[in-house]
């Protein structure tokens, strides 16, 4: 198997070296996105839902790119700036999934993020 690249315009370019997601056979690991406008390259802060929403539509492009949804994803990781903004990205981040195909994830206080952002998540995903 070959690790192939996966690239969307509709996503953040990566700012450093890395991809925005590398499929390797039927599994993608897509890297931590923050609320960072494709379009203008302009962050998104200061209400931590609207910072959530981008950063699931940046991943919704990326797994739209690669044939998939939110179905597929099995694993997802979120860092928090502040554990206490967990309900609101809890909520933005559950409109997404159901109870059937919720993934595995955990959540964490971070001490810092790229950017200086509120919140990354990252995704696993496969097909």
């Amino acid at each position: 198997m070959e690790k192939k690249i996966i690239r969307t315009d509709n996503a953040p370019a990566p700012i450093g070296p890395y991809n925005q997601a590398v499929q390797f056979g039927n599994i993608m690991f897509i890297s931590g996105q923050i609320p960072l406008d494709p379009q203008t390259g302009n962050l998104l802060q200061g209400d931590i839902k609207a910072e959530t929403t981008l950063v699931m539509k940046n991943l919704e492009a990326i797994l739209t790119e690669a044939g998939m949804t939110f179905a597929h994803v099995l694993k997802t990781s979120i860092f928090l700036m502040d554990m206490g903004q967990f309900a609101q990205v809890n909520e933005v981040y559950g409109s997404y999934f159901n109870n059937e195909t919720a993934p595995a994830r955990e959540t964490v206080q971070v001490s810092g993020l790229p950017k200086g952002v509120n919140v990354e998540i990252s995704m696993i995903a496969g097909k």
